[in-house]
């Protein structure tokens, strides 16, 4: 397999077209459609349908330019950092649940970082997609969190994508108000505390499982429920409607989220929140410095990191 025939092939899936694909190339028809056949007899698999109306991809051909484009990416991102220009860019890219502590690192290394020049990528996302994106080389780093009823699951899944987790702290589930809420006159809370205020969640798209939530506790039935797609929103609905969401306990003023109190939960769980990483890949320097400055984060709000100190209560 050649760099060069991954291009082609991702040509052909955009355009659809053998002919379109080999006239944007700028190479013969006929070149192009053996490149394929011979990318196509080397791994002995069907990636394309071809037909008088035009290309389409086979199911595993969907799959293929999957693992392609991650290739294809990572390519780019070498010729960028060691291509021939005097200075390079340094890479780094993170997917994560919506954490505070997740931004607030992110803030530290570009901070960290100063005036030299980079390309950093931060995703707030779907907890589906921060599995695809280390899989699939978009992000070096992934922050997720597991506990007793998701983990079975969620290890399967990490497995599968050849992933490994890295463990980093306990918490106990706190809920997330507005300090204008009601709620902020108890020390503690019960589930039954909850039941007349709006229940605010992240979506998971397509992929809606309760496996996949990033609220604890997520099976629990509730009269009002709101599914938002970002941090800024769950935070606007806190106040505005008095909502609440369960999460880690880990608020950051730093980044404007003054406005919100965690109040801790009473319910006999906990959140084991890590990293997510390729397996059999290490860690480039700038995603240790991340990883560093997210456990540091972590214990300035009085957290110990697992593997440093006795590991706290579950």
């Amino acid at each position: 397999m050649r760099i060069r025939q991954l291009q082609y092939f991702e040509k052909i899936a955009e355009t659809g077209s053998m002919n379109e694909a080999a006239k944007q190339l700028y190479i013969s028809q006929p070149s192009l459609s053996q490149a394929m056949k011979e990318l196509e007899k080397e791994y002995q698999v069907q990636l394309l349908y071809r037909s008088k109306v035009g290309i389409t991809l086979t199911d595993a051909g969907r799959e293929f330019l999957n693992y392609a484009r991650g290739v294809l990416d990572q390519v780019s991102l070498l010729d960028e950092r060691f291509g021939t220009k005097t200075t390079h860019k340094q890479i780094f890219s993170v997917s994560g649940q919506h954490y505070a502590f997740v931004v607030h690192a992110f803030v530290e290394l570009v901070k960290k970082i100063g005036k030299e020049e980079y390309n950093f990528t931060l995703r707030e996302t779907q907890t589906e997609n921060v599995l695809n994106d280390i899989q699939n080389l978009r992000s070096e780093v992934g922050i997720i969190y597991l506990n007793p009823f998701n983990e079975t699951v969620m290890q399967r899944l990490i497995s599968e994508r050849n992933l490994e987790f890295i463990p980093l702290f306990y918490a106990k589930p706190h809920v997330f108000v507005s300090r204008d809420n009601p709620l902020t006159k108890k020390v503690s809370l019960t589930i039954s505390d909850l039941e007349d205020y709006p229940y605010l969640s992240y979506e998971q798209g397509e992929t809606n499982s309760f496996y996949f939530s990033e609220e604890i506790q997520s099976t629990l039935k509730h009269k009002k429920w709101i599914q938002i797609s970002d941090r800024a929103t769950i935070f606007n609905l806190m106040a505005g409607l008095n909502g609440y969401t369960i999460s880690s306990g880990i608020i950051s003023a730093d980044l404007n989220d003054d406005k919100i109190v965690a109040i801790p939960l009473e319910v006999d769980d906990y959140m084991e929140l890590g990293y997510l990483k390729r397996k059999q890949i290490e860690l480039s320097p700038i995603g240790r410095d991340y990883i560093n400055l997210l456990k540091q984060h972590i214990k300035n709000f009085g957290f110990s990191i697992i593997g440093e100190a006795d590991e706290t209560t579950r």
